[in-house]
């Protein structure tokens, strides 16, 4: 998650219908209530039945990789890694016209949103990023500080998707300290079950830690774009308190996360 605050930003004078778009619900986390994980979701029932109708447009897209890890799992790493291999990334995606143009999409919304883009982009396959607990939180929390402002329902100046994605996951302008040690342990713990339930057996799915050794080159052996010995690594960025905005990263493959297409800048109709 990169950041720069203007990253995730959609000015109003675009004329977007934000409500149109955005429906937020009760947070994924909770940490006040018991966990309520569905196992091994079916597809087809993954998704609102207004979102069906965009399979067949996202069927003859080429195939995707799409990375649900929560922020502060790599995410910045894994976007500049495939740019170098020659793929269009989107880190983030407000629209579907950036979906649409991206080969790897990551970040807000993929990580709460998984289940309805697995229904839009059959042919995808999904990456969940790992890492260590401990350190994930005490991250997490640094880039919580800096982003809460930002993610007020009302006066917060990041996009409406963002907002919804982070409501969602981590129950933002739901709970009162979002900040919490524990809550964040729970937020993570209860979307790594969720993640790993829906997508048991499945052959499209990879876990990782960009951390491990030779972490690179499975997500590309899973992408067909290294053979299985390859040990290549992930380049080292957003350690620690030296954060990386995305927008550093100059890069004629990058795709803007407010890409406007046929549908203008609109997001797809599904519902959380």
């Amino acid at each position: 998650m990169p950041d720069n605050p203007t990253i995730a930003t959609l000015p109003d004078s675009q004329g977007h219908n934000h409500s149109a778009d955005v429906q937020l619900n009760q947070p994924q986390c909770d940490s006040t209530k018991p966990n309520d994980i569905r196992p091994n979701a079916i597809k087809p029932s993954a998704i609102e039945p207004s979102a069906v109708k965009h399979e067949s447009v996202a069927a003859e897209q080429k195939q995707k990789v799409i990375f649900i890890g929560l922020p502060r799992t790599g995410t910045t790493s894994v976007s500049v890694a495939l740019l170098e291999q020659g793929l269009k990334v989107a880190h983030m995606a407000f629209t579907k016209e950036a979906f649409m143009q991206a080969d790897a999409i990551s970040d807000a919304p993929c990580f709460s949103d998984f289940k309805q883009l697995d229904g839009l982009f059959p042919k995808a396959k999904f990456v969940y990023l790992d890492r260590e607990l401990d350190s994930w939180v005490a991250s997490m929390q640094m880039l919580l500080s800096r982003m809460l402002p930002h993610l007020d329902a009302k006066t917060g100046r990041f996009h409406p998707i963002m907002k919804r994605s982070f409501r969602h996951s981590f129950g933002v302008g739901l709970v009162e300290n979002p900040q919490d040690e524990q809550h964040l342990i729970d937020c993570y713990q209860r979307h790594k079950t969720e993640v790993v339930n829906y997508f048991a057996g499945r052959h499209d799915f990879l876990s990782i830690d960009v951390s491990r050794q030779g972490a690179l080159g499975q997500l590309l052996s899973l992408m067909g774009l290294a053979s299985a010995e390859n040990q290549q690594n992930f380049p080292k960025l957003n350690v620690g308190r030296n954060v990386a905005s995305w927008d550093e990263y100059k890069h004629p493959n990058k795709i803007s996360a407010n890409a406007s297409g046929p549908d203008k800048r609109k997001f797809f109709d599904y519902k959380l």
